[in-house]
């Protein structure tokens, strides 16, 4: 089944992962594993349909899957499977492609093992423009950020590939491996504009750089 191009050709209703600090951006990819029961028939019964599912943070952390009917961000992203692998015990390698940003309207009962709800995509239109508002980051104080922080975490950087990668891509990639914690990437998911999230890449960035200078440890 290929990508969806438009809102108007995505679901009204939709299958939850909740998976605390898993951040995935529209036209990134995600790999997973999964393994837990009512995950794995989520992925088969996804892999029947539409191969559609809802990544979404749960707001308590302290679990990194919670079970139960716990609170949900207001916001999350459909990943499309684009490739998987069955794998011993029943368990999958995924990959999700992020097709766009989501919001849980209404929780539903039904019998599958795994959380499902009604959606709203309206207001995320643009995730299916990516290159729209790249001519208003500010690409060169982006690109100093980003050698400073893998500088100071030590990461090695091809940086003649970030250089030639267009700056949704880089800002969304460098948003994805960031080193930050769920209210973090929750943060960056609701970015409302690409240059909203920069600029949240940045500031987290910085802080994080400050405050490992001044002894404070960021949580």
């Amino acid at each position: 089944m290929r990508r969806p191009a438009s809102i108007s050709e995505l679901p009204d209703m939709l299958a939850l992962f909740p998976l605390s600090r898993a951040l995935l951006l529209p036209g990134s990819h995600r790999p997973l594993n999964v393994f837990e029961p009512r995950f794995v028939a989520l992925v088969d019964d996804a892999l029947a349909g539409n191969r559609m599912i809802g990544l979404i943070q749960p707001r308590d952390t302290a679990e990194e899957a919670p079970r139960g009917q716990v609170p949900l961000e207001k916001v999350g992203c459909i990943g499309r499977i684009t490739h998987f692998e069955e794998q011993a015990e029943g368990r999958y390698f995924i990959i999700l492609e992020g097709v766009c940003r989501f919001a849980p309207i209404e929780e539903l009962t039904t019998a599958t093992p795994y959380r499902q709800a009604r959606i709203d995509t309206s207001q995320f239109s643009a995730d299916f423009t990516p290159e729209l508002g790249e001519d208003a980051v500010d690409r060169p104080r982006l690109l100093k950020v980003l050698r400073a922080h893998a500088e100071f975490s030590d990461i090695e950087v091809d940086w003649d590939e970030i250089e030639d990668m267009a700056t949704g891509e880089l800002v969304d990639l460098a948003a994805m491996l960031g080193p930050y914690g769920a209210p973090e990437k929750q943060a960056l998911l609701e970015a409302r504009t690409l240059v909203e999230r920069a600029e949240t890449l940045m500031a987290l960035a910085e802080i994080e750089m400050a405050r490992a200078r001044s002894g404070v440890v960021l949580q």
